[in-house]
Formats: structure tokens, sequence, C-alpha cells
């Protein structure tokens, strides 16, 4: 139904309703109706053009409105609406309209809800009115509006806002159309004070807004006539318009002046007055807009009305009443707050705005800081009430306790998680119940249970402010803060994307994965973006403290998961977007933040020392608490340590963060790394700890296996506590948020990986930035490892035990510990380092940058990093392991990558080479097993290398051949002031010295050669490769590796392959350019060589010296003198030197103050003897180069004579120092050499000069032997200079006379003569030294024959030409103390040596002592001593200077010893020495007494003194000598004995007698004869007699004190005292001793008596002299017999004499009785000079008395002696008892064997009337009366 028609019906009810009342209503209503219905349309154009039926048509409407009825109202104004609604008003009954509707106003409801409804038609409808009519119809609504009926007030209000809006909307439409003129304008006056002319729409609504603003704040409008109007409904208009026409506002300035000048007073004043909800809501809807839509046209109003709400959400909350309070306005309820927060929250939602407010105020100089402000109390809003908020236990991680015991504990820093439990904590119950409470779900934020379903700002119907919940208010800071950093992000992220992703790219550059942050300086200033970016950059750089400060408070709270996605992502966006603009301290701080919350430092120091639980020993107090009170703690749960579901949130947004920015890190990688490290140790850290655990290989991109994690989700068994209130389980289905998906262990390591592996998309700076970090994170872990080790670990071979005893973990809270890595030392001992780990693997993938990029980008980086490490002393032994592991990963992958063959290729072969030589070559004296393991793994790198990229190698063999020199080289050396041990005395040696082989482990040491030679093995099988200086290098090399402890690489390297460098450099050397540098090359090759030959083992020192001298037997022909002289200088000598130090060295390291035992000393003897076998190898060597070179090359050198001085010296220091076992073939080789010159005639003058050098040293030597002389057998003489020679063997002594030997054979063949006589006196001085050298170990047996010594000795003596002057007397001299040897210098060799000598070479102790005899040599010596003598007994100068003394002296001692020489032979059967001494000595006395007199004219007097003194000496020993042992031989072999020694009585006979009565011999000599014979003839000895002197003083004087005895042996001859004396002696009844050889005696007693006696016819005078020297000791010797038996007999009586005496007595009167004296004799003995008057003696002194006279004529007479003993015949013939008788063999020898015959008488036998050999019967009495009748016929009785 159209509106006609409705009109129509409502004129039609009009009529009908005004019927009766009010007939003109009806009437014109018909009227109209009739209009109406002629013509619709025409009257409804009237209408609206006001022409001549307008009137008719309205008249029944005002009529109807005039009538008061309510109905008939109401139904007009359903036709004016109706008439309106067609527009069939004209505008002049507008005004007439509204008067109408306001005389109608005052009725019912619905004539008051229909006049809302005409206005609102009428205004709408009807545009043109404007000014005082458009405020009436306004005025209109407003006082309806006031009603106090609900529906029509809020009808008024509605139909308020839409007129309002349509009077706003019309200035739109005004404005868009500007169709208006200058006159159609109206002019208003603005509130400042000017005036403007605006069009009637523009004025209108300018007018009402002014009005409205003037009623809010209670004034008087200007335009409506209207008194008040609730400020509520004005704001609430001023809203609608401010929402819906803001831009309109925009454009208008009048407009914006009243915004200025009355709305934001207003406004401010509201919000500044006591808070009325109703007001203050709508007074903060306004701002919102005023601020979201007019910041900028409102700047200061703007900052205004932020800093105002700032402060309103900064103020503490009340939910008193304000009026309560007298400082009411000072506090603001909570709902005010949550009003100023909604529309923060709106207002932060705007990024833009927000923006714009930094512009604006924080980055202009002295601005408000309107943003800082905001971020400031918004933070400080959410941190307000930690109470409320609770705290999210997952941020702890799991497994920890959340209450450390101390807050000093705890880091000081704000964003750390255990600082805001501290808060939390701080602000609830301390006690444990609220702590409990404080932990259970009331306590948390979500949007479920915190927000309100209507919010705040949106409920203007309510009087009062709703009920709010209690954490409502922090929700909406939370959102704020999320809002804010949204806007950041998704403002920046496309700019940052097009910028710097999608930018367009030049040809060739590659695609830009991992960008770099922007450079805003770089960019366009003019563009808007960039200065929106700048704005970012600042808002960030300024507000980012407080943001995180926030964020990092509000994500520890209990939030819920929706909210914790948004505060996560939040910290996601903050940190992206700092890192996009560059912003490195905000980015670090984020990063620094989300690593502490997604790695809870409390989770890794407690998982180091995390032990499963024991139920018996609780851990912590507060178990111990809750075990005594039953009750459980939070925080106190025994499962292990690890991270929770919102930790791993945090951690997978670090990650995805940093691989975000990973172009653009640069220096920050350091923090992200290092949480990486610590999310690796809990992701993969085992909660227990089994002893032994092996550890995890970490090495290469994909880094293995995964194994098991700590971290628990909270979909396990851990109770949920975040998202309080909420009936949502964690396992529901329902789709989760991205950032709370894919949390398990294995994807965070997955995702962890991933970002390692981006290190390939880095451009080469952002990589070098990484690649630092990480090895800065390895080196500062490493240091504090090694630091806490140093203090835990003693030693680093014992660190896995460490690692496996959670007793020695550094505590909690470690001193150590570093800001956030919480790892410590038993961890990483375990897995390894985490840093070391990722480089290995980040290498792996950036091969290209190692090889193709400078090597600063990558190269230097991490080979330094991991060389730092490996050579990290303290570093942990598995750390070191494992970098050396990586770093030669990666060296034996680059060089396989090289693909070209340029520059590049040397260069990085270099680098690979270096960094290996760092590796292999110990930079310290520090040296352990992980050491040698590192080196060990860089050794098999560098083989690796070898086999696979060997033959590519361009440059670095200097560095190869460092590096496998690197492990031979010697240990440290000992600490200052350690005792000298042999590695200390062994590092003195020389430069060719090999290093003592001192290693701490020497396994390792073992395998580290082994695999060293290995490499230079293959080295060594392109030698055609190498250069002479790398040739040089490989000698050397060798050289090094000939000296290490295994004896195959050693031999292998000395022998095989130096003999393969030296066949290579000769084959080379054949070239005749090359030679030179070649030949130096070689020599270069013998000097290492040499160096090999004083290698410690033997077998090596063998191998070496044996490839030395055959290289140089080998080349030695075709070698130049100079090379000859090079090879003399540089290896011979120093060859010897080098060994023999060596043996020095190793002599002076055993021990000398202790005898060792047997096993040690045989111990210690090995080296020594191995060294000793070493120089003697040597020295052979050395013998045959100078066998096979002398005369052609070393002779005809310039250095030659120096040379052999050396050669010789150095075999004389051998004599004087090496051990015994080297002297011999040392001197084997000197021989060689002296017999080599006899090839030299044509060098006759240099090998004389050699000859004299070699001389020499044997004399230096010879001295040496002699101060060991047989003084003190084996020891040495104190103070001399060789007081450390070591005993010379027998061997030595016979080599060195043999070298003597041939000095002197070649000698002579070049002089063609004898040596001097004072040079072969020095030589026969040295040969006795050599024979009597006491000291020697090895002494041969010297009995049967000679020993080899002896043998060369006397062969020496044999060759020696006695013709010379004075020659034979110096070898009968010398040979004569030969003979005496035996007798004098005899020793026992000691069965080991004394403590005090000096020696190395201990033996083992002899079964039994062996003694040293000289008794073949004597045996030797004795008969040739009578050969040289009868060659030169001729010479009178061996009678003049002493020979023949000594000669007879040495024959003396046998003779005298006889029985106690020593035996002559061991097995043989030789004659007894003093048989053979005793038989030479005959042989020479024959012939002795006869030269004496032929020479005595050229023979001194002393000399022949002393001959004949030596001879009776002699005679007197053999005749005196102790013969007592032979008494118990067999009878026939003491007769043989008996008759041997006959001879002695027979040569005095014949060969002494008829000579020693020449006048030269002295009378004392002739005496002496004759008492030896005298003692010779007793047959019994008593104790007062002179027993004969013992043997072993036969040499000396006789060992006797008695005078009488010294006297006897003066040189006076003897006297007798008195003629004829009778006196008698005591007699004794004593036996006696008998004599054994009674024949002897006689013998001797019948020589005394035919010397004494005239029978010998010839050289009388000499006989008389010797008679009348001999008659005094004859007549002595028959006196003791016939007095002892006088006195003898009278005391025994009839006791018999033993038949000897009687033998004796018969023997001396039948002697007596046929002795014939020649006369005169004893006239001469009894005078003062025998020998004078022997002869003649004077005549009888014829004056003498007659007695005298007598006794002078019977001196004189033959049978004086009978006259001498006439006293005892007397008293022998007066005995009145039987005399003695016995049957004797008259005139025989007295055998034993003759028969005796009876029958003979005494007289008979006296007369001689028998025949000889008849046996006669002699009485004592008869013969004594024969004497006396004798006496009597010599006196002449009877004639």
């Amino acid at each position: 139904m159209s509106s006609l028609a409705f009109l129509v019906t409502e004129l039609q009810s009009l009529a009908s309703e005004t019927r009766r009342k009010h007939p003109d209503v009806r009437e014109a209503a018909e009227k109209s109706l009739a209009i109406l219905r002629s013509s619709p349309e025409q009257a409804t154009a009237n209408l609206a053009s006001d022409g001549p039926q307008s009137d008719d048509l309205l008249r029944p409407v005002f009529m109807g409105c005039a009538t008061k009825n309510a109905k008939v109202v109401a139904i007009s104004l359903g036709s004016l609406q109706r008439l309106i609604a067609l527009k069939a008003v004209p505008q002049s009954a507008v005004p007439l309209i509204i008067s109408t509707m306001g005389d109608c106003m005052n009725q019912g409801v619905d004539i008051q809800l229909r006049i809302l409804q005409t206005l609102l038609s009428l205004i709408t409808n009807f545009p043109a009115v404007h000014g005082q009519l458009l405020g009436d119809a306004l005025l209109l609504c407003f006082r309806l509006q006031e009603s106090r009926i609900a529906v029509v007030s809020s009808t008024a209000a509605a139909t308020l806002r839409q007129l309002v809006m349509f009077v706003v909307d019309k200035v739109v439409d005004e404005d868009r159309r500007d169709e208006l003129t200058n006159s159609d304008k109206i002019e208003a006056v603005l509130p400042n004070g000017a005036t403007a002319k605006l069009g009637p729409s523009a004025h209108d609504a300018y007018a009402v807004f002014e009005d409205l603003c003037l009623l809010a704040n209670s004034e008087q409008p200007r335009f409506l006539n209207l008194e008040s109007l609730r400020k509520t409904f004005a704001l609430e208009l001023i809203e609608s318009v401010l929402t819906n026409y803001h831009d309109l506002f925009r454009k208008h300035a009048e407009l914006l002046l009243l915004l200025q000048h009355h709305l934001c007073p207003l406004v401010h004043k509201s919000l500044s007055d006591r808070p009325n909800f109703p007001l203050t809501l709508r007074c903060t809807r306004v701002v919102f807009l005023l601020l979201k839509q007019f910041s900028l046209e409102l700047k200061t109003e703007s900052e205004v009305f932020l800093m105002l709400l700032i402060r309103i959400i900064g103020a503490e909350s009340s939910d008193a009443d304000p009026a309560d309070s007298p400082q009411g306005h000072q506090t603001r309820p909570l709902w005010m707050r949550v009003l100023a927060m909604e529309i923060m929250r709106g207002l932060c939602s705007d990024a833009e705005l927000m923006r714009s407010v930094w512009d604006r105020y924080d980055a202009e100089e002295g601005g408000s800081k309107v943003f800082t402000s905001l971020i400031t109390a918004l933070k400080r809003l959410v941190t307000e009430r930690p109470q409320l908020l609770g705290v999210c236990q997952q941020m702890f991680g799991v497994g920890v306790s959340t209450h450390p015991p101390s807050a000093s504990t705890e880091s000081v820093y704000g964003l750390d998680v255990g600082g805001v439990a501290g808060m939390v904590a701080s602000a609830a119950s301390a006690t444990v119940s609220g702590v409990a409470n404080m932990m259970t779900s009331e306590a948390g934020l979500s949007v479920q249970n915190s927000a309100m379903k209507l919010q705040c700002i949106d409920q203007l119907d309510k009087a009062d402010s709703p009920p709010i919940p209690e954490a409502y208010l922090y929700l909406l800071g939370v959102q704020c803060l999320v809002s804010l950093c949204e806007g950041f992000a998704t403002f920046t992220a496309p700019l940052y994307n097009s910028i710097m992703v999608q930018k367009p790219r030049s040809a060739g550059e590659p695609v830009i994965r991992a960008p770099p942050a922007l450079d805003l300086s770089k960019l366009p200033p003019e563009d808007a973006a960039t200065r929106q970016l700048h704005t970012v950059h600042d808002m960030v750089e300024s507000g980012w403290p407080a943001l995180l400060a926030a964020l990092s408070f509000l994500i520890s709270t209990n939030l819920s998961d929706e909210l914790f996605v948004d505060v996560l992502a939040s910290y996601q966006a903050l940190t992206t977007v700092s890192g996009m603009l560059g912003l490195t301290t905000p980015r670090d701080a984020f990063f620094t933040s989300l690593a502490r919350l997604a790695i809870p430092t409390r989770v890794v120091s407690s998982l180091d020392s995390y032990v499963p639980a024991e139920p018996s020993t609780p851990r912590t107090a507060a178990s111990a608490i809750s075990e005594s009170f039953g009750v459980s703690l939070p925080g106190t749960s025994t499962q292990p340590p690890g991270l929770s579901e919102r930790n791993m949130a945090c951690l997978k947004v670090l990650v995805a963060s940093a691989l975000f920015l990973a172009g653009s890190l640069g220096e920050s990688w350091f923090d992200i790394l290092e949480a990486l490290q610590n999310a690796d140790y809990v992701l993969t850290m085992k909660g227990a700890r089994p002893p032994g655990s092996s550890k995890r290989n970490t090495i290469g991109p994909g880094a293995g296996s995964l194994p098991p994690s700590r971290s628990v989700s909270t979909s396990g068994s851990t109770p949920q506590l975040a998202a309080s209130g909420s009936s949502q389980s964690p396992t529901s289905t329902q789709a989760r948020h991205p950032l709370l998906a894919d949390l398990d262990p294995e994807s965070l390591q997955h995702a962890i990986q991933r970002l390692f592996d981006a290190s390939k998309n880095l451009d080469d700076n952002a990589f070098r930035d990484f690649v630092t970090a990480l090895c800065k994170l390895s080196a500062a872990m490493i240091g504090m490892q090694s630091e806490v080790g140093d203090s835990l670990v003693a030693d680093n071979e014992s660190t896995d035990e460490l690692a496996s005893s959670p007793g020695l973990s550094p505590p909690v809270e470690s001193a150590h510990r570093r800001r956030v890595s919480g790892i410590h030392l038993p961890r990483t001992l375990r897995t390894g380092d985490f840093g070391i780990s990722k480089l290995g693997g980040v290498a792996m993938l950036n091969i290209h940058r190692l090889i193709y990029r400078s090597p600063d980008i990558a190269w230097d980086p991490i080979t330094g990093h991991l060389l730092s490490v490996v050579r990290h002393p303290h570093a942990p032994p598995t750390i070191r392991t494992q970098a050396a592991r990586v770093l030669d990963d990666v060296l034996v992958v680059v060089p396989r990558n090289i693909s070209t063959t340029g520059e590049l290729q040397p260069k990085v072969q270099r680098r690979v080479l270096d960094v290996l030589a760092q590796q292999v070559i110990p930079d310290s004296s520090v040296s352990n097993s992980t050491t040698v393991e590192i080196r060990r793994m860089g050794l098999e790198t560098l083989h690796q290398i070898l086999q696979s990229s060997g033959h590519t190698l361009v440059v670095g063999w200097e560095t190869i051949f460092e590096i496998l020199g690197s492990v031979c080289k010697s240990a440290p050396a000992p600490l200052p002031g350690a005792s000298s041990t042999p590695s200390s005395l062994r590092q003195e040696l020389g430069k060719n010295r090999p290093p003592p082989l001192v290693y701490l482990n020497e396994k390792g040491y073992t395998s580290l050669v082994k695999i060293a030679f290995q490499s230079l093995t293959l080295v060594c099988d392109s030698l055609s490769s190498l250069s002479p200086e790398h040739l040089r290098l490989c000698i050397s090399t060798l050289g090094q590796f000939g000296r290490q402890a295994d004896t195959n690489i050693a031999l292998t390297a000395a022998e095989s392959l130096l003999w393969g460098v030296s066949d290579s450099i000769q084959a080379k050397r054949r070239e005749e350019d090359k030679e030179p540098e070649y030949s130096a090359l070689w020599m270069f090759l013998l000097l290492e060589v040499l160096g090999l030959c004083t290698d410690a083992r033997p077998e090596v020192r063998v191998g070496a010296i044996q490839t030395l001298f055959r290289t140089l037997q080998l080349y030695g022909a075709t070698l130049s003198l100079e090379t000859w002289d090079e090879c003399i200088w540089k290896v011979t000598f120093p060859l010897l030197d080098s060994i023999t130090a060596s043996i020095r060295r190793s002599s002076a390291v055993a021990p000398k103050d202790e005898v060792s035992t047997t096993a040690t000393a045989t111990a210690a003897d090995a080296p020594d003897l191995q060294w000793g076998e070493s120089k003697i190898l040597a020295l052979q060597s050395i013998g045959a180069i100078f066998q096979d070179f002398l005369t052609t090359k070393i002779m005809l050198l310039e250095s030659f004579t120096n040379a052999w001085e050396v050669f010789v010296g150095h075999i004389q220091d051998s004599w004087l120092h090496d051990n015994r076992s080297i002297t011999a073939p040392a001197l084997r080789c000197l021989e060689k050499a002296i017999k080599s010159f006899s090839a030299a005639e044509q060098l006759k003058a240099r090998t004389m000069e050699a000859l004299e050098i070699a001389w020499r040293a044997c004399d230096a030597m010879g001295g040496a032997v002699l101060e060991q002389g047989p003084s003190s057998p084996g020891a040495t003489v104190s103070g001399s200079d060789h007081t450390d020679v070591k005993p010379l063997t027998q061997e030595s002594l016979m080599v060195y006379v043999d070298v003597i030997r041939c000095t002197r054979s070649v000698g002579r063949e070049l002089r063609d003569g004898e040596w001097p006589l004072e040079r072969l006196t020095r030589l026969m001085v040295i040969l006795k030294g050599v024979l009597t050298y006491p000291s020697s170990p090895d002494f041969r047996p010297d009995v049967d024959a000679l020993n080899p010594v002896q043998s060369v000795v006397m062969e020496a003596v044999d060759s020696i030409e006695l013709t010379a002057p004075g020659v034979a007397s110096l070898v009968l001299r010398d040979l004569s103390q030969y003979a005496t040897l035996p007798f004098l210098a005899a020793f026992d060799v000691q069965a080991a040596p004394p403590p005090s000598a000096a020696s190395s070479t201990f033996r083992p102790p002899r079964t039994a002592a062996h003694r040293v005899t000289y008794i073949a040599l004597s045996k030797k010596a004795m008969p040739l001593l009578v050969d040289h003598f009868l060659r030169f007994k001729e010479d009178a100068t061996i009678y003049a200077d002493g020979t023949i003394e000594a000669l007879f002296a040495a024959y003396s001692i046998p003779i005298k010893l006889k029985y106690d020489c020593p035996a002559p032979s061991k097995f043989g059967n030789d004659q007894p020495l003093w048989k053979t001494a005793t038989t030479s000595f005959l042989r020479i006395i024959k012939e002795c007494g006869p030269q004496v007199r032929k020479l005595q004219n050229d023979i001194p007097p002393d000399r022949i003194e002393g001959i004949w003194r030596q001879v009776v000496d002699t005679f007197r020993g053999g005749i005196l000598a102790d013969c007592s042992a032979a008494e118990h031989f067999p009878l026939d072999l003491q007769e043989a004995e008996e008759n041997f020694d006959l001879a002695l009585v027979a040569s005095l006979e014949i060969d002494i007698v008829p000579y020693l009565g020449d006048p030269s011999v002295p009378d004392y000599i002739v005496s002496q004869l004759a008492r030896v014979l005298q003692q010779g003839s007793r047959v019994r000895t008593t104790e007062d007699d002179i027993l004969p002197p013992s043997p072993s003083s036969l040499p000396d004087s006789p060992k006797t004190s008695s005078k009488s005895k010294r006297d006897r042996f003066s040189k006076d001859s003897e006297k007798l005292e008195k003629f004829g004396d009778g006196s008698i002696s005591m007699g004794t009844t004593a036996t006696g001793r008998f004599m054994p050889r009674e024949r002897f005696a006689y013998w001797c007693f019948d020589l005394l008596f035919l010397i004494c006696s005239d029978t010998s016819k010839d050289q009388i005078p000499s006989r008389k002299r010797i008679a009348a020297l001999s008659i005094p000791p004859l007549l002595e010797r028959c006196r003791m017999t016939l007095v002892s038996y006088v006195a003898d007999e009278s005391l025994r009586g009839n006791l018999p004499f033993p038949r000897a005496r009687e033998e004796e007595l018969l023997y001396v009167l039948r002697k007596l009785l046929a002795l014939k004296l020649w006369p005169g004799t004893l006239w001469a003995a009894l005078s003062d000079s025998p020998s004078t008057f022997s002869s003649e003696q004077p005549a009888i002194d014829q004056a003498l008395p007659p007695s005298e006279l007598i006794a002078d004529a019977v001196k004189r007479s033959t049978k004086a002696h009978l006259f001498h003993f006439y006293p005892i015949l007397c008293e022998i013939v007066a005995i009145p008892r039987k005399t003695p008788t016995a049957w004797v063999i008259s005139a025989a020898p007295r055998t034993a064997a003759a028969p005796i015959e009876t029958g003979r008488s005494t007289a008979e036998a006296i007369d001689n009337v028998t025949s000889e050999g008849q046996a006669v019967e002699l009485d004592a009495r008869v013969l004594v009366k024969e004497c006396l009748k004798e006496v009597g016929r010599e006196l002449g009785v009877g004639r």
C-alpha cells in the first residue's frame, strides 16, 4: 500500500473520529479527501510546491492536532507523517508543523512517540530546514528525551541521534555538491573568537555540535533553546557524531575548533573529576575516538589525553567509593582503570597510531615521551599483582626445586625466571601452605576466566560499574602488550621481506637465503616506508626494556595456553623485529630472555648433580621436611630435571627466531649458541648416570641418533598448572597453536640441527660471525672446564673416573658458572663439547668456504679454535680428543675437494699441512696420554692425506717432515734441582746424539712412531719428486726415526730407507751439473747416519755403523780428497766421539758406591757391553777404512798428521777409559793402520811421524798400566792422572804389546835399526808393567805354559836386538825380574772388584779364587837367562852394572825357598822351580868365576864384592834351605833330592872355592861361606843353638836380636876368642831336634874340612886364604859336638846317646884326626888379619916365654887343631863309661845300601889298612887317644 493510500485512510479516520465533537475538523478532513480523490498526484504536487490547495490539504491535520483529543491528535499526526512521507508538505508549512507538534507534545505517550516519528520524517525529508527551525525541531526531541517515560526518552534519544547524524550528514552532502555561493553562507563566530562563513548545513552542524558540547559541560547552549541536557546523553551524541563523521570533522576547521575548545576540555575535566561510571564511561569512549581519529589534528589534546590515560592506568586500583576517601581523586576505581585499559587496547592494536604517537611526542626533543610512558605503565600494571597471576611451574622446568635455599644464589638479573619466581614468592606467604595455596588453580590468567562477556566500555546502560574479574585488568594489559608487539611485526616483516629478500638480483648473484639486517641509512630517506621503519626502530629501541620486563614476567605467570602463545609470539615478534631493524641490544636481550625461559638455569645446574632418589637418604632439607610431616612440596619431585612443554615452546621460538635472523646475528650468535648448547645438554642428558657410560659421537651434520630426552611434556604425568580454571584438557583433540605443536625433544633437536645446517645459507661475513661465536662458546666452556678441572682433576688420566663420580661435581651454584651456562666438567667429559661437535658439522657443510673463500671467513676461525682446544694443556682429555677428531675430519676432506690446480691448490695444501703440523707438533713439555692420542690422530690424518692426495701435493713437504719428525723429539728436561738421572745426563750429548727415549706413555709413543713411520715410508716411495732441500729434510727425519724406541722402525730407517735415499742421491749425483749439490747432500746423509751410530739400541747402532762404512767403502774410491777429509773429520772421528761420550755417560750413571748383586751387575753390564760392541764395530770398520784407503787416500790429505794424531788419541782414550771389551779391538784397529804403513814407502817421512805419534801413545798407555802396578793389586795409585782407568784385560794387554811390536817392526823396516837404549828401557819398563799388571779380570792360567800376555811380552823381549850397548844388561835385568815374579808378585785374583775400584764392568764372582803365578814365565826366563849370559859372559858391562848380581839374586829366591816354591806345573811333571833355578845358577856360576877373574880389571871392586856376596848368599840359601818338607817324601825321593843338592856342594868345591880366595873378594864373604857350611853341617839343634834363619827372611838380614847372632853375620871375619878353650858348658838330657838331611850335613862338613885342609894343591895362596878364614867356623863346629857330648854325658850317666850324636862324635873325632892344615893357617886365623898371614906368617919370636913360644909354634902346625881341642879330648878320654862306637865304611861314600862288614878294628880303620868300602868299628875313646897321640907326635913325644 502506498503512502497516499495510507494518507487517505488516515484522513478518513480523522473525519470519522471528529464527526461528532469536532465537525469543523471533519469537514476539513473530508475536503482534503475530496481533493485527494479528485486528483491525487496534482494534490500532492500542490502540497509540495505550496500551491493553492496546500492549505486545504493540511488544514485537517493542524485542526486535529489542536483539538487536544489524544486520539484525534494521533490520527492527525499520522496523517501529517504520511504527508511528509509523500513530500506533500510545502516548505512554508514546516514551521507550523513544528509549532503544532510542539503544542501536542504534552499529550500521551503515543502522541509523543508519533511526534518523534513525525519530526524525524520531517527533518529527513526536508533537508532545507536550517537554523532556528531546525533548532526548534531538535528542541522538541530534546524535551521528549527528558521524559520520564522510558520508551519516550529512549525513542527521543534515538531520534535525536538520527537527527543529529542527519544534520551532520547534510554537511557531507553540502560539501560534496559544493553549490553554495558566498551569499548563501552564514557567518559564525568560532570558539577562538574568529568568524567564519559557513554553509547552512555546516552552520547547523556547527551550532548543534557546539550546543551539545556546551550542554555536556553544563553550559548554556547557543543554538538550542535548552536549559540543560544529561551529560551522558550529550556525550553519547557527540560520540555518535565523531564515530561516523570523523572525516568530516577533519575537513572543517570550525568543527575541529569545537573539538579543541569545547569537547576536549569537557572530557578532560570529566575524567579528572570524581569518577562517575556512566559519565566516565562515555568520556572515555569520546577520548578513544578523539585519539583514534584526531590525534594528528589535536596533537596537544591527544598528548594530554594519552598521558591522562597512562596516569589512570598506572594509578592504584580501589574498589571503595571514591567519595569515601578523603583523597578520592588520587585513587582510581578499578573500573576506571579497566575503561582506560580497554580503550588503550584499542589504541595499541592500531600500529599506525602508535607509530604516530611516537613521531609526535617521543621522537621530538623535549617531548613528553608518551609511548615510553605507556610501555612503562603497562609493564608496571602487569607486574603489580604477581600473586594474582600466579606462577607457571612449567617455566621452571621439571624435576627441580622452585625455592632456592637462599636469595644469594639467585641471579639478580631482572629477566631471570628465577627472579620472577622470587617476586611471586615474596608477594605470597612464605610458609609451605602459602606456597601451596598460591600454586592452586585460582591464580592465573586466561581469556575464559579473566575476561568480561561484554567489555566494560560497552556497558552504557549501567549506572554503576559492572562486576569486573580481578584479573581482567591484567588480561587487558597482556593484550595491549601483545597488540603492540604484533603491530611492530606486521609492519616490519613485509617491508623487510620486500627490501632484503625479494629485491631484484643482478646476474650471477645468489639467492639470498639468510639476509642481513636492514640498514636504514641506505634506504631512500624521503620514502614514507623508510620513515616508518625509522619510527619502529626508535620505538623498539626505546621501549624494549619495559616490553621485555613485562613479557618476561608474564610468560612465567600462570597463563592459559592461548595467552602463553600470544606472549610467546610477542617475544618472537620483538626479537625478529629487533633483528630485522639491526637493533642488536634489544635483540640480544630478547634472545637471552628466551634462552632463560627455554632452558631454566636450575634445570641445567640440577641435572648434573641429579642422582635418582634413594628413599633411605633425603637429598635436601625440603625433602627431609616433607618426609617428616608427610606433606609433599612442589618442586621436590624425584623425576629427573628436564624441560617442560612451555620451556620447549620457548626453545622452539628461540631456534626459529635465530634461524630467521641468522644472517644478521653477528656476535650475538654466542649467547644463542650457548643457549642451544644448554638445550642440547638438557635434551640429551640422561637422568641417571650409569658408570662407564659410553660417549656419544656428536660430530657431523646429522649428529647421529638422538638419545632419550629428559624433557617432560604436559601431556605426560606432570600435572598441568597452566590455563587455570580451564575445562580444556591438554590432551583434547582440538588443533593446537603452531607454537605448541611438535614440542617433543626429537623435533626440537632436529630444529636445532636445522639451524646449524642453515649455516650453508649464510653469506661469508655472517658465516664468519657464526663460526666465530661457536668457537668462542666452545673456548669459554673449555676454559671454564679446565679452570674447574685444575682444582678437581689432579691427573688428566683419571677424568673418566671423575665424570662417573657425582660426589666430585662442582656445586650447583658454582662460582665458575657463566651467566647462562651451567654445564660443568663431568658432563662434557662424557659427551664432548657441544661447540666442537657442531663446529664439525658446520665445517663439513661448508667445505667450499674452507677451500674457496678467504681464510679469515671460515678456515682460520674453525681450525684456529680446534687447534687451540687441541693444544690446551689443561682442557679435559675427551674434549681435546673430540676437537682433534673434528679437525682431522676436516683436514682429510679438504684436499680431496680441491677441483682446480691453479694458485689455490698450493695455498690450500699449505693451510691444511700447517694446521696439521700444529696439531701433531707439541708446543710444551707437558706430555700425557691425551696429547699422545691427539698426535696419533693427526698422524693418521697425515697418512690418509698422503694416501689419497699425496700425488697432488705441490707444497708443504717441509711441513710434512716437520710433522713426522715431531714424534721423535725428546721428552722435556727434568725439573731444576732434580738429581742427576740417566735422561738428564744424556741430554748433554752433542747435536747428533739420539734423544732420550723418555715418554710418559710408552704404548702411546710407540703408536705415534708407527703411524708416522708409515707416512714416512710412503714419502720414501716417491723420492724422485723431492727437491734437494726436501731430500735433506727427509734424511733428517729418517735419522730421527732411526733413534726411536721401536727397534724395527729404527732399523728400517737406519738401513733400508736411508740406504734407499743414498741410492737415490748417488743416482742423481752422476749428473755432472748436480754433482756438487748432491755430493753435499750425500755428505749430509752420512752425518745423519752418523747420528744413528750412537743410538741407544745396539741393533740400530750396529745397522747404522754398517750402513755408514759400507757406504764409505762402496764409494770411497770415487771420493775426492776434500770429501775424504770431510769424512774423516765429520764422520769417522765424531762417530768415535759420540760413542765414547755415550759410554762415558752410561758408566757415569752406573752406581759406584754399592756392590751390586749378581743379577743387577749383569743387568748393568749389558748396556756397557752393547755400547762396547758398537764401538768395537766402529773401530773395526775404521780400521778397515784405514787399511783400504790409508796409502791411497788418507795419507795424501794435508790434515793427515792431525787426523792420525786424533785417531791415535782415540785409541789412547779407549785404553784409558773404555770398557775393556773395547780396548783390544781399538788397539787392533791401530795395529791394522800401523801395518798399512809398510806399503807407504814413498811417504816415509809421514810414516815415521805417524809411528812416532803411535809410540808416544803407547808410552802414555804404558804409563796407565804402570800406575796400577803390583804394589797393591787391584788398587789404583792415589793422586795419579788415571785413577779412573778401568782394569785392563789380558787381551787388551796382549794387543797392546802387539801394537808396540808392530810399531817397532814397521819402524825398524823403514829405519833399519834398533831403538835407542832409552826407548828400549822405557819399553822394558812397560813390558814389565804389562806382565805384572794386577787388575785384569780375565787372567789365564800361567803355570804349565805362558799365558798370551806373557807369550807376547817374551816375544817382544826376544825381538830386541841385544847387541847395542847396554841392551843386554837391560834385558838380562828384566828377565831376572821376570824369573822372580812367581815368588815376589804372584797374587790371587779378586773374586769381584773391590768397592773402591773405579770400574763399571762387574763380573760375576768366581766360584774359586784364581791365582796369577808367573810360574811358566819363570820357567821360561831362568834358562833364557843362562843363554843370554852365556852369550854375553865376556861382556864386562853385565858385571860392572850389577846385572849379574840381579841375575843371581833372582836365582837365589827359588833356591832359598826350595820346597816353599810354588808347584812348577798343574797338569805336567815339570822340574821344581828351585831345581831349575839351581841348575841355571850352577851353569852360570861355572862360567862366572873365570870371567870375573878375567875381567876383574874392568869391573869395579864393589861390583866384584857384590857378585861374590850374592853368590855366597845364593849358596847359603840353597844349603840352609828348609828341607823339613822332604821328610814326608818316600826314601828314594829323599835320597834323590839330597843327591841333587850335592851339586851345590860340588859347585862350591869346584866353581867357587878356587876363585873365592882371590884378593878381590873380601874376607867376610869367605867367612860367610864357611859359616854357611858350618850351619849346613849341623846334624842336631838345641834351644841354645843358633837356628838357621827362616826362608822368609833369607833375602834380608836375619831377624834375630841376640848380639852373638848378629855378630856371626857381620862383615868382620869370625875369630877364635881363645886358643884351646876347654871350658865345658852345662849339659842337658834333652835329645834336641835332629836335622832332616843328615847325609847332606855331612857333605857340608866334609867340604868345610876340605877347604880348611891342604888337600888341594892348586892355587895354594888362594886356598890358604880360604882355609885361614874358614878354620874358626870349622873349629867351632867341632867344639860344639865335643863339648856338648862331654857336658851331656855327665848328666845322662848310663843313658845312651842317640845314634846321630854318637855318629857325629865319632865323625868329628875321625875328621879331626885325619885333618891336615896348611902350615900356619890356624896362626893366621887367630891373627888380626887372617888373609894377610894366610900364606906367610911372621917368624916365631924367640924371645917369647917357653909356653908362649910353644904355643906360637903349635899354632903353625898342620895339627894345630888338635892342640886346640886338647882339653876336651882329655875330658873325653877321662869319661869312665863306655864311649860311643860305630861301624863305618872306610873311605867310601856314605850310602845306605853299602853292606857293613865286621871284623875291622878301629885302629885298622885309623891306619887305613882296610881297603875302601870295608866296614870298620870306631870307638870314640880310641879315636881320642889317637888324637892325643897325634898331639904328642906333633910335639915330638916319642920321637
